[in-house]
């Protein structure tokens, strides 16, 4: 059985799609960029959407009973692929303490909703 995840802590889907589906013990989250839920609007820089990317993302896995920990996936998607450094500093801080790390994909992309600079999509496992 398929359950829709929402929660404030996170943008609303700006389409015909769920902040992430749960089947099972696995959860899929939609991509996320860089809208402060609080505001609906983008963050202006890099370094600010991408923080805001991670806090969206957790505050869905925490919405479904999910941690960092049960991170299996990761798909990073970036306007700038020179931004691939600074992302993985801001990426190592966040998964702190995660054992082991998730899989992950990083690709360049040439344009993202709302001029966005980055994206995120995961899959999650709870076992």
């Amino acid at each position: 059985m398929k359950e829709a995840i929402f929660t404030d802590r996170a943008p609303k889907p700006a389409g015909p799609y769920s902040q992430a589906i749960k089947v099972g013990n696995t959860l899929y989250l939609s991509g996320q960029i860089g809208i402060d839920p609080s505001t609906g609007r983008l963050r202006e820089d890099f370094p600010s959407q991408a923080k805001q990317v991670l806090e969206n993302l957790q505050a869905v896995l925490e919405e479904a009973g999910y941690t960092k920990k049960d991170l299996v996936k990761v798909v990073i998607y970036l306007t700038d692929v020179s931004l691939f450094a600074e992302f993985n500093s801001l990426y190592e801080r966040f998964l702190e303490g995660v054992e082991p790390k998730p899989a992950r994909v990083t690709v360049g992309v040439k344009e993202l909703p709302l001029g966005a600079l980055i994206e995120i999509e995961a899959v999650a496992v709870r076992e």
